[in-house]
């Protein structure tokens, strides 16, 4: 090998030329160190070579012996080749039999002494081994058979084979030269391996004991180190400075006192805890969790009153769409009223503006009047401290929005909003704290994710609903004309329907939901009057239906999960989901949610071809659920963590995401992460942890 460390890049090996370089990229191998870290995700057992007299039908077994005579004939189909050789130890002779390989020929001939490890199957010459893993027997140290042998995540042309044969020289050489991210004292306690150990043992284990325990320490690692550079940041946070807002009581009671609704214990305390961390000096990183329906926009606007009226500071609330900014604006315009609250809203994609608007009460009465005027009108009156609380979508944290004064951001549906996001909503010329940030969900977090990769945020539940909301009824339905007669009744007495549909394997969500729209219109619903909605129409497209169906001009909206989020219409009692096997449990619960917003009964149908087992357990658990934290908690141990907001895009190793399950393995991690910066808060004792945890922030995106 040429000189090299772990940091260099993989084509320093032999044999890695600029083909296997991109191939090896592909599944995010770059340098020899990422070579070291890409673990097996499963593992072969042939450690046990057996005589070949003692070989079992149906079953993986590992012989050893000399090669009697090979060679490759064509079959009648021509393009496909047989290799066929037969294998000799002292208890007998064995057929191996390879399909597509007649390069065997020229790699292994007569004499020589192979181990071969594969299922033995039965034909009418009798027993043969179906394409066996080959190994020459040159010494005892086996890579490739005689022990448990590691499978690893393959792309086209990259076999395990392969990396097993360029991982097993690095490990050797480069297992000394790994930096150990574990304090001495945790992994005493914790008794986990070394690294040296671990590392040796993840790729070519000696025994299945040690392989497991090879896994918990690596398990461990991966979760100690996100838990310290989530813990990091919020640190870092805590050193920033944020203004501090004093509570005005009166204020919060004078828009309790307007609503038409009385708000719930949940909302209440939840309130409290927001205005609270408001007080303090340095900036809020709170997390908003509420299940579909529970009122999570009333309590962000008493946050934001008390900011705006009581502070003279400015607030911001980003939506991650079009149609819902202009929804909350609609929303947050109608509560604000008696205050005398400039609002603004920002839409529009790059220099494209939708709509410009700005609401706020008039002197004389309760009604806001509301005007349009241009995009560089409102910035400027942003940019003076004009606007009050600034409505709009991603495009608020873009660099020509400037704020006089931020106190507070609203994100709805986006958690991952780190340090250097929120410096961009500040101005440049006078502002010297950065704004206290709330963000809110729909989607609930189980609690294991809530402590790991959203650990950085302080949570409030909302986990009740509003009085007088009907529990949705949900059944799952295999015979659909039932389902549809239901929904013409339920049309009749004035209510309205969605028809969600699932993205169809092979194909698009657009063909799926034009197939269905044309299919209900034509054969199923001819007399009533139907719309379609899907991702890839034009903003005013789509608002234009939505305003459609709102007012009743329409009884059936088919559309693709774009409605999972925002879309409020208390007329609509029914749903259909198309397909609903193809949805995890948190999202169907988010589209079911787009009903029951009344105190009108509403009706949910699961429709499913799928006959598996585990389809209707999966699908009968949205049934017997009380809310979105229950269910969140079946989906996580159902599909894993990557079904969740976020998660897939941390970059996190496989181990590190199944262990995400283990709530144990989680809290344990933290409290070691915890008691660790206790003791040594900026690192200054281990280097290679403040290193491995500022590598996984810049990967997570967390600052």
């Amino acid at each position: 090998m040429r000189a090299m460390s772990l940091n260099s890049t993989i084509d320093v090996l032999p044999k890695i030329g600029e083909v296997m370089k991109k191939k090896l990229e592909r599944v995010g191998i770059k340098t020899i160190e990422d070579l070291i870290y890409y673990f097996p995700s499963r593992y072969e057992d042939f450690s046990k070579i057996v005589p070949i007299s003692k070989v079992k039908l149906n079953e993986n077994n590992c012989v050893c012996g000399k090669i009697l005579e090979i060679e490759t004939q064509k079959t009648w189909k021509k393009k496909l080749t047989i290799t066929e050789g037969i294998i000799q130890d002292k208890t007998g002779a064995l057929r191996a039999v390879w399909f597509g390989q007649r390069y065997l020929t020229n790699t292994l001939k007569p004499a020589e002494t192979i181990c071969l490890a594969g299922k033995v199957k039965f034909d009418k010459n009798g027993l043969f081994l179906n394409n066996p893993v080959y190994e020459k027997v040159w010494s005892n140290d086996l890579t490739h058979t005689g022990r448990i042998i590691p499978i690893y995540p393959e792309t086209r042309g990259l076999s395990s084979r392969f990396l097993r044969w360029i991982i097993k020289p690095v490990v050797e050489r480069f297992k000394d030269e790994l930096s150990e991210v574990i304090p001495k004292e945790i992994l005493k306690k914790e008794k986990l391996l070394p690294l040296k150990k671990a590392i040796t043992e993840i790729h070519f284990p000696s025994s299945f004991e040690t392989l497991e325990k090879a896994k918990e320490r690596f398990s461990f690692e991966q979760l100690f180190v996100l838990q310290i550079a989530v813990l990091r940041q919020r640190i870092k946070l805590y050193q920033q400075k944020a203004p501090s807002i004093p509570l005005d009581v009166k204020l919060i009671k004078e828009l309790v006192n307007s609503l038409p609704f009385k708000l719930t214990d949940a909302q209440r305390k939840c309130t409290w805890q927001i205005v609270k961390d408001l007080e303090r000096p340095y900036p809020m990183s709170r997390l908003l969790e509420g299940d579909v329906g529970s009122g999570k926009t009333v309590v962000a606007v008493l946050a934001l009153l008390n900011v705006v009226k009581k502070s003279g500071l400015q607030a911001a609330f980003m939506a991650p769409t079009e149609i819902l900014a202009k929804q909350h604006f609609k929303e947050v315009c109608k509560l604000l009223q008696p205050f005398k609250i400039k609002i603004g809203l920002l839409t529009g994609k790059q220099d494209k503006i939708v709509s410009q608007k700005m609401g706020y009460k008039t002197k004389g009465g309760f009604r806001p009047e509301v005007m349009e005027i241009s995009k560089q009108k409102l910035l400027e009156r942003t940019e003076k401290g004009e606007i009050d609380l600034l409505i709009g979508t991603h495009s608020l944290i873009q660099d020509k929005v400037k704020f006089f004064n931020l106190g507070l951001a609203i994100i709805d549906e986006q958690h991952r909003f780190g340090v250097k996001q929120r410096a961009n909503l500040i101005s440049q010329k006078s502002q010297k704290t950065i704004p206290h940030l709330l963000s809110m969900t729909a989607t609930p977090i189980p609690r294991t994710l809530a402590l790991t990769i959203y650990g950085d945020l302080d949570l409030s539940l909302l986990d009740e609903l509003p009085k007088g909301r009907k529990e949705i009824t949900t059944k799952i339905v295999s015979k659909r004309e039932e389902a549809y007669d239901f929904v013409r009744k339920e049309v009749k007495k004035g209510r309205q329907a969605f028809v969600i549909c699932p993205k169809i394997e092979g194909g698009s969500e657009l063909k799926a939901v034009k197939t269905e729209y044309e299919k209900l219109k034509r054969d199923i619903f001819p007399n009533l009057k139907i719309e379609m909605l899907h991702g890839k129409m034009k903003t005013k497209e789509k608002e234009k239906i939505m305003e459609k169906f709102k007012n009743k001009k329409a009884d059936i909206l088919v559309s693709t999960s774009v409605v999972e989020v925002g879309v409020d219409v208390p007329n609509a009692t029914c749903m259909i989901i198309e397909g609903a096997e193809r949805f995890g449990l948190a999202q169907l619960h988010q589209f079911r949610g787009r009903i029951g917003r009344s105190n009108i009964q509403s009706y949910c149908f699961l429709f499913t071809d799928s006959k598996s087992q585990k389809t209707i357990q999966r699908l009968n658990a949205i049934l017997k659920a009380k809310n979105g934290f229950e269910l969140a908690e079946k989906d996580l141990k159902i599909r894993g963590p990557g079904s969740f907001y976020g998660v897939n895009q941390w970059g996190m190793p496989d181990l590190a995401m199944e262990s995400l399950k283990d709530l144990k393995l989680v809290e344990k991690t933290r409290e070691s992460a915890k008691e660790c910066l206790k003791k040594d808060p900026l690192l200054k004792n281990n280097p290679d942890l403040k290193e491995a945890s500022e590598k996984f922030s810049q990967k997570a995106h967390l600052e």
